[in-house]
């Protein structure tokens, strides 16, 4: 088979200079999307934006730039990228249809890192779970209950419903209810309430604790005790102040009233 010289030269001066051509264009250009994505993260970590975002928004523009740079390669080889770019369009659509929850969560997960009704180490209840935060990613939440199981929640279940942030304030009433009998002393029974309370350094004097009858119940009359402290201090309080009020009701001889039953026996 003979070859025409002058055609081969021809051949390899048009196509090979745009192979060239397109193999600087991707090369050139990836160092480009590089550089830019690296600036970009440079811009966001100087709004102090969380990290999560920052990688995230990276790998954005990273991919994003890349795609245009890939189709500028291709069009460069004289390759017609309409269909390139119909069949990306078509792939997307696919993806996003197969995955919906993902993308959900995904999301979610730049609304929370956005928006901040929480953070990490936060003691939370969402999705009617409840725990300390250990991370925030993409896709899902890590909690850490109080005997040290770890829950993943998916973003998308958080945000959907409500969230409670127990440490989002830097202080929390703790609110009890003590019953005494009907025949008890009612006056030694809040003065004993009002000093215990009082006497708990972890109680806050600002606002002040508030102590007062609540209820005539069926078998009790029942007071209701109010107390502030810090976040940190709630549960202790709140065990505390239990455990002093039984013991000194006994030492005062104050009863509790709790529920019976009559079990009669005909003979």
């Amino acid at each position: 088979m003979n070859f025409n010289l002058d055609t081969v030269t021809a051949f390899i001066s048009l196509y090979g200079l745009k192979l060239i051509a397109a193999v600087l264009i991707f090369y050139i250009g990836r160092i480009v999307a590089k550089i830019l994505t690296n600036f970009s993260k440079k811009a966001m970590r100087k709004a102090n934006l969380d990290e999560t975002i920052i990688r995230f928004g990276g790998n954005v523009i990273y991919g994003g730039l890349m795609v245009f740079i890939i189709l500028a390669a291709l069009s460069k080889l004289g390759i017609n990228t309409n269909s390139f770019i119909a069949i990306l369009g078509a792939a997307g659509l696919a993806v996003g249809l197969a995955f919906q929850g993902t993308l959900s969560n995904l999301g979610a997960g730049v609304l929370l890192v956005f928006f901040r009704p929480f953070n990490v180490g936060d003691f939370i209840n969402g999705a009617g779970e409840s725990g300390v935060v250990e991370e925030i990613n993409l896709f899902s939440t890590l909690l850490k209950t109080g005997d040290n199981k770890q829950i993943i929640i998916p973003n998308s279940s958080i945000i959907g419903g409500n969230i409670t942030n127990f440490s989002a304030k830097e202080t929390r009433r703790v609110d009890f209810v003590f019953g005494i009998g009907y025949d008890d002393d009612l006056k030694l029974a809040k003065t004993t309430l009002e000093e215990i309370i009082n006497a708990d350094d972890r109680v806050l004097k600002e606002p002040a604790a508030f102590v007062a009858v609540s209820e005539l119940a069926d078998s009790s009359v029942n007071f209701v005790v109010r107390a502030w402290a810090k976040s940190e201090d709630y549960w202790g309080v709140h065990f505390d102040t239990i455990e002093k009020v039984k013991l000194s009701f006994d030492e005062k001889n104050i009863s509790i009233p709790y529920p019976q039953m009559d079990v009669h026996q005909d003979k």
